[in-house]
């Protein structure tokens, strides 16, 4: 979904938090290119684990999918289900930010899967982890939609796969069975 962003994309950040990345990234170039310091900058989309905290949607339905399924949860609450985000494990993304340090020169690399994924298909495959279906659990909710979302975002990793030898290893239905099946094992500790 919608057009891929790679390392000479320009930046347009909606949120103080992208304002500040943006900030860090002209950072560490400008230290790079006026200093010759070893400086890379990972442009990285949405990486997710099991330990992402549950203010991100991502981990938000992963455990509401496990409370569910525990029987200590009725309804997940969401807001725009068609918003879709290029969503990778982080694991994968630490292997790729090594690798940038290995390098002989430092460049910046984008570090994405290169696929997009909707909240709706988060949501489909995290239900289809315990046998359910999410339409029965999740409702809309319009106070939980943000006022500058971003509808699709997708990063070309192009740059990373070459010159880094670098390509996630968890792909997106095992990365969202992973954080599923972890929020089942905790809540059961």
């Amino acid at each position: 979904g919608g057009a891929t962003q790679d390392e000479d994309t320009p930046f347009h950040p909606r949120s103080p938090y992208g304002v500040a990345k943006v900030y860090a990234h002209h950072l560490t170039v400008n230290y790079r290119e006026s200093f010759g310091l070893f400086a890379v900058g990972g442009i990285l989309f949405n990486h997710e684990s099991e330990r992402r905290g549950e203010e991100f949607v991502t981990r938000k339905i992963s455990m509401a999918v496990a409370r569910i399924h525990e029987g200590r949860q009725k309804r997940l609450k969401l807001g725009r289900m068609d918003v879709r985000r290029d969503w990778g494990f982080a694991g994968d993304y630490t292997r790729a930010i090594h690798q940038m340090l290995l390098q002989d020169t430092p460049k910046d690399f984008v570090i994405a899967t290169g696929e997009s994924w909707s909240v709706e298909d988060f949501c489909s495959r995290a239900f289809a982890c315990v046998g359910l279906q999410w339409r029965d659990y999740v409702e809309h909710d319009p106070g939980l939609l943000r006022p500058a979302e971003i509808l699709s975002l997708r990063g070309d990793p192009s740059r990373a796969r070459t010159a880094l030898d670098w390509t996630p290893e968890v792909d997106f239905d095992g990365l969202v069975e992973r954080m599923v099946r972890a929020d089942i094992d905790r809540l059961r500790r």
